[in-house]
């Protein structure tokens, strides 16, 4: 199947809470590649790269562990340097 990337920023409880570190699991047992990030603003930036379904899976988990208001998601090129999943600062 073919290997797409999203970008996904998560609005809501999401920084001081393990976020970073429970979204590097997820996307590892999903055999995603990207990364995770805080950003100023209080929200969290994924890139996940792999199967659609891997990344809607990874994201729905995400989405019942934490306190998510909002999420936007976006469709973006595949990167096909990265090759594994990392939290980035």
């Amino acid at each position: 199947m073919a290997q797409t990337a999203k970008q996904i920023i998560f609005i809501g409880r999401v920084q001081g809470v393990g976020f970073r570190f429970t979204a590097l699991s997820m996307a590892r047992r999903c055999e995603l590649t990207g990364i995770v990030r805080n950003l100023p603003d209080g929200s969290v930036e994924v890139v996940a790269q792999g199967e659609a379904q891997d990344i809607d899976d990874c994201i729905r988990d995400l989405k019942e562990s934490f306190s998510i208001r909002e999420t936007k998601i976006t469709e973006i090129s595949f990167n096909p340097n990265r090759a594994s999943f990392k939290i980035t600062y």
